[in-house]
């Protein structure tokens, strides 16, 4: 699902020979279209009326909380936290970081960390640095009179080192103990990128040097982080847009596109390979590359989604939990998801509980936590990012109406 407000034209399905396979591969899709976990069908989830705390008209699952902590942030998409408390919003149209403390129950704004670029991104706190990306470039800054200004920023990074712009320009980073992770999404919907720079994981040193490919086949992961206790990389993919396009699906009349691909949560490793464009969901081919002799072997050696969300839902950002305040909750991830164009229903919408297995360490079901549509298809919010706070609660942030939301215990 391409995160964006504009919409593209919807797709015209070109003229192609081998009716066969393309009709082979519908009935496949029909039987198991997206057989990568057992999921919900696009029908928006209808609730009568929320069981737990609700001041704002939200559908909230029993034994949380949610609370508006900060409003009036136009734009307000990533979140994170340094050591002291400071949370830092990005905003990419405003080309700023926005640094807010918390006051009671809100979050105030302490002020503007960084502005006066063309767009800010991702970020990552990482050994007293504020690590953050603009499309094109890697830079990091730290505020060491805690006025919430940021007062020493370098380049990590420079432009023309990286790719940069086009339909999915947000660029994701990770910061480890000794190395730099970023990536930057699809051109278009389904572009093959020949000169094999975007679609793709890289790692850098933390000077910014010896590029390395980590893996490939993304479509647009906007958010890297390490799964905890670990060095697992892990992020959130975007399905690609008009599947059914070719089978004759059409905006009012799209069967097999409300239903596929799937959006992805994706462990990447050294190497890997994720099906991006050629390949989606649980190895199911693109229409469009039934024609490529090597679509076998590009199916073979795709690595499928850890776990799968609804098509179109357009699972946006994340975070794993850390702390004690959920009980049980310890190594689950909360992601934030944007919600659908694409579809002939309004489906995401929502932030989504990812529960992992303890022993094994891979995802095992989910849960919705908040509803952002009301039983009528409104939209309250459309979540972009999650993260953890200092005292274990969970904030989200909604670059449409400007406000971050606190999901806690219920009680607490």
């Amino acid at each position: 699902m391409q995160d964006r407000t504009l919409l593209p034209r919807p797709y015209k399905a070109p003229k192609r020979s081998g009716f066969g396979f393309v009709t082979a591969l519908a009935t496949l899709v029909t039987l198991a279209s997206w057989a990568c976990s057992a999921r919900p069908t696009s029908t928006p989830l209808v609730v009568q009326s929320a069981q737990s705390a609700n001041p704002s008209g939200f559908w909230v699952r029993p034994g949380y909380r949610l609370t508006l902590v900060a409003e009036g942030i136009s734009n307000a998409r990533f979140l994170e936290f340094d050591d002291k408390g400071t949370l830092f919003v990005s905003r990419p149209n405003r080309g700023d970081i926005l640094a807010f403390k918390k006051q009671g129950d809100k979050y105030v704004q302490l002020g503007t960390f960084i502005d006066g670029r063309r767009s800010v991104h991702g970020m990552c706190w990482s050994n007293g640095w504020l690590y953050f990306t603009q499309t094109g470039s890697i830079h990091r800054a730290k505020d060491t009179n805690g006025d919430g200004t940021a007062d020493q920023i370098e380049v990590v990074i420079p432009e023309g080192s990286l790719p940069r712009g086009g339909g999915h320009w947000w660029r994701s980073i990770l910061v480890t103990g000794d190395a730099i992770y970023t990536s930057i999404g699809d051109n278009g919907n389904i572009t093959e990128d020949e000169a094999g720079l975007r679609e793709r994981v890289w790692r850098f040193d933390l000077q910014g040097q010896n590029k390395t490919l980590w893996s490939s086949g993304l479509r647009n992961t906007e958010k890297l982080r390490l799964r905890p206790g670990t060095s697992e990389v892990w992020g959130v993919d975007h399905g690609s847009d008009w599947f059914g396009g070719p089978l004759g699906d059409k905006p009012g009349r799209q069967p097999i596109t409300d239903l596929n691909p799937p959006d992805e949560f994706n462990h990447y490793i050294s190497g890997g390979f994720y099906g991006h464009p050629f390949i989606v969901g649980n190895r199911v081919p693109r229409i469009e590359f039934q024609d490529r002799k090597d679509i076998i072997d590009l199916a073979d050696k795709t690595i499928p989604p850890a776990w799968c969300f609804g098509a179109h839902w357009a699972a946006n950002s994340f975070c794993f939990l850390t702390k004690n305040a959920f009980p049980n909750h310890q190594g689950d991830a909360f992601v934030a998801c944007h919600g659908s164009w694409n579809s002939k229903a309004r489906v995401g919408y929502r932030v989504e509980r990812v529960l992992f297995d303890k022993v094994t360490g891979k995802p095992y079901g989910s849960l919705m936590i908040v509803n952002c549509l009301t039983p009528s298809a409104q939209i309250l919010a459309r979540p972009v990012d999650c993260v953890e706070a200092p005292d274990g609660s969970v904030l989200f942030s909604c670059d449409q109406t400007g406000k971050l939301y606190s999901i806690s215990p219920e009680g607490k």
